[in-house]
């Protein structure tokens, strides 16, 4: 089930918000965590074993954390079992058959493994569960005694599958105290249907350009076709992931739950620096708590410095993927943030605004084509058409026919990309009062009906960071 499909907007999500409001409110963690369990196993009925064992496990080790807290030694030896119980979970599953394949193909063997389907979320779960039981360890949080309240964090449904990565001391206090207000509950509305919106009027629609030029072979591409196909896949993933994000949102505040922003408008960022303080914000805040500090952070010189970070892009890459293109598109960013810390940043504040932004989105979009190929290749390929080696020509007359159908569209979601269209709304409804309230309504349920309209025309629609 996702949140883009009419039995979740129409069915699932009016139902488990008609129980959950008339239900006692100390019953109210458990009816989301049943409705998050019941979201899960549509989809995943086998999986869902794999996500209550990872809940029991870590809700056992944060117990047994915090009740020898003061016995270090025992207290590591948990966090480190925990640690490793959760890595082993993901890596079985994720990144197993890439293992074994580099390792039949280096050493010429052909050991067989099964060959399984990616659990949904478990990428996001695992590393909400790992941040418990360290920060547990750390004593920033007291272990979480209600079962039920720590399952609640796990499984939520609104950032289960795709974030954002939500650490427990962000959440703690409003599992066991909150409170929805009217106002709480129309502007998480508003967040789901904005999401609702990016997801199924911008990003599937422009995804369709981005679909046929990946499916032209690459002889046949011209100049023109190679950059308005990868431009449609960076709008593409950002409204997808971002639209995702919103209904996450959205959907926790329509619960009492305050869920972190996992998008700033990166698309206007100056530098790959300031792009990744914008993007996918909980994935980066986690990396940097978790592995980037511990490693030593910016405190050992230099030279530790740029490994440290290296080392954080490399597993980032990872994180997205059991793939060498995750891992070089990764290890891609990584040096370009190392440059930046050493000499780019100094210019780049030398430039005119344009040119920040120009560089940084060249550098974006070249790194999506790499993010984009499975096969290194084919991304080298695609990125040496772009700039007119190897291409069949600069334009033909399909590359002019995507730009008079999509070109408007790219507009738009250059337009929609920036703050421009939320500072509008919000001034809209500053200066207008009621009749702003009234005009932002009415922009949010024509948005619903468009949006709801397009999905009973559409197949199944999951979104992109549903891989990972």
């Amino acid at each position: 089930m996702v949140f883009s499909s009419l039995i979740f907007l129409f069915q699932f999500l009016p139902a488990v918000l008609l129980v959950y409001y008339v239900s006692p409110k100390k019953l109210r963690n458990a009816v989301l965590f049943a409705a998050s369990l019941i979201f899960y196993a549509w989809g995943e009925p086998v999986y869902i074993i794999i996500m209550i064992f990872t809940t029991v496990f870590d809700y056992i080790n944060g117990l047994v954390i915090d009740k020898y807290s003061h016995r270090k030694p025992i207290a590591r030896a948990v966090l480190l079992g925990s640690i490793c119980g959760s890595l082993a979970i993901l890596s079985f599953f994720k990144y197993a058959g890439f293992v074994v394949s580099n390792v039949n193909d280096l050493f010429g063997l052909q050991i067989q493994v099964a060959d399984l389907p990616l659990p949904v979320g478990i990428s996001f779960y695992t590393f909400q569960t790992m941040s418990y039981v360290v920060d547990v360890y750390r004593g920033k949080v007291p272990a979480q005694r209600n079962i039920i309240a720590f399952g609640t964090y796990v499984t939520m449904f609104p950032q289960l599958v795709a974030g954002p990565i939500v650490k427990y001391e962000d959440i703690a206090e409003q599992l066991v105290y909150r409170k929805v207000t009217l106002q709480q509950f129309g502007e998480g509305a508003e967040w789901f249907i904005r999401g609702l919106a990016k997801k199924v009027l911008l990003a599937n629609n422009i995804g369709l350009l981005w679909t046929n030029v990946k499916s032209t072979p690459m002889e046949d591409l011209t100049v023109l076709s190679a950059w308005l196909g990868i431009l449609a896949f960076t709008f593409q993933i950002y409204f997808d992931f971002s639209g995702y994000s919103d209904m996450a949102r959205g959907l926790g505040k329509m619960f009492g739950f305050d869920l972190p922003e996992n998008f700033k408008h990166p698309y206007i960022s100056r530098s790959v620096s300031e792009f990744w303080r914008r993007w996918h914000i909980s994935l980066g805040s986690w990396f940097r708590e978790y592995v980037y500090i511990p490693l030593g952070g910016n405190r050992m010189g230099l030279g530790k410095q740029f490994r440290n970070l290296l080392i954080v892009w490399f597993l980032t890459g990872l994180w997205h993927g059991a793939s060498w293109n995750f891992i070089v598109w990764g290890l891609y960013f990584g040096c370009f943030v190392v440059f930046e810390k050493l000499f780019l940043l100094k210019w780049l504040k030398r430039w005119p605004h344009w040119a920040g932004h120009l560089y940084t989105l060249l550098i974006v979009v070249v790194g999506w084509v790499l993010f984009e190929f499975e096969h290194l290749p084919s991304a080298w390929m695609f990125i040496r058409v772009m700039f007119g080696f190897g291409a069949l020509d600069w334009v033909d007359r399909q590359a002019l026919y995507d730009l008079t159908t999509y070109g408007g569209l790219l507009v738009v979601l250059a337009l929609c990309a920036t703050p421009l269209p939320r500072k509008g709304l919000e001034q809209m409804k500053a200066r207008w009062n009621s009749v702003g309230m009234i005009a932002a309504l009415a922009l949010s349920i024509i948005s619903l009906v468009l949006s709801s309209a397009y999905l009973v025309f559409e197949d199944y629609n999951p979104f992109l960071y549903f891989r990972f």
